[in-house]
């Protein structure tokens, strides 16, 4: 009897500690060459010492529902995560002419690029529950190449993960620049990728000395990580739910051996 009690009060015991563990999240304001910009920010506020902290750049349709919860996972995983704001005032659209607008104005700009993704770098490097010496990036699409243009500037960033994201650049990596690990996950069947793009990365990580991975994932074809994505507009952006488990899974080891979590 004492035992059944004993049992029951350690199950109560747990459950509150679990209930106490809640993931804060909050809108983050900040700025780059005078536009507002607005981040998305989470972490366990049970935590009390320092941890690193990851971005998550998103794909072109902005600041979304999609990135928050990528976000939050993080967040669960115990990192402090950042989702980037790339256009300005947290702003989003489901409209795909609206968001090749936006993404395309980015785009044109290289150092506009590189410039707002070390923004959202320096701002989560200065939060106090940061470890700042250890910090990674992810990112989505438009967001994966916005994270390979980062690693590409010599950012000060330990680990970058793209997820079916773009691949090409304006301005390759010089040799010994690149200081991040680097993990392109892309789909197999993903037509915005062309053999060509993908031989110039691995042939531009190879000169520039770089530590890095690129995994295909079969019969995946673009957004294969966002649930949302059914083709509807475009039979190259759909789901894959097993590339979207196993590349997760993938992009934790990375985070784990580069972030030491």
């Amino acid at each position: 009897m004492h035992l059944h009690v004993t049992v029951i009060v350690m199950v109560m015991l747990a459950l509150a500690v679990a209930a106490n563990a809640a993931i804060h999240t909050e809108a983050v304001p900040y700025t780059d060459g005078g536009v507002k910009l607005i981040g998305y920010l989470a972490y366990d506020d049970t935590v009390t010492e320092k941890r690193p902290a990851v971005l998550v750049v998103p794909e072109w349709w902005g600041l979304n529902d999609y990135a928050k919860r990528r976000a939050r996972e993080l967040a669960e995983l115990g990192y402090v995560a950042l989702a980037v704001d790339m256009y300005g005032q947290g702003k989003t659209t489901t409209d795909p002419k609206q968001a090749g607008q936006w993404a395309g104005e980015v785009r044109k700009d290289l150092n506009l690029m590189r410039q707002r993704a070390a923004k959202a770098l320096d701002l989560v490097k200065q939060d106090p529950r940061v470890d700042a010496q250890h910090v990674g990036a992810i990112g989505y699409c438009f967001g994966g190449g916005v994270v390979l243009e980062l690693a590409r500037s010599g950012a000060a960033v330990e680990v970058v993960v793209s997820f079916h994201g773009t691949v090409t650049t304006q301005q390759p990596a010089e040799k010994g620049r690149i200081k991040a690990r680097v993990l392109i996950c892309n789909g197999a069947d993903d037509t915005a990728v062309s053999p060509q793009d993908r031989a110039a990365l691995q042939q531009e990580m190879d000169a520039a000395g770089a530590d890095w991975t690129w995994i295909d994932f079969a019969h995946a074809v673009h957004a294969f990580t966002n649930p949302a994505a059914d083709g509807s507009f475009n039979k190259n952006v759909k789901y894959d739910e097993k590339a979207d488990k196993r590349s997760w899974a993938i992009m934790k080891l990375w985070l784990a051996e580069a972030l030491g979590r």
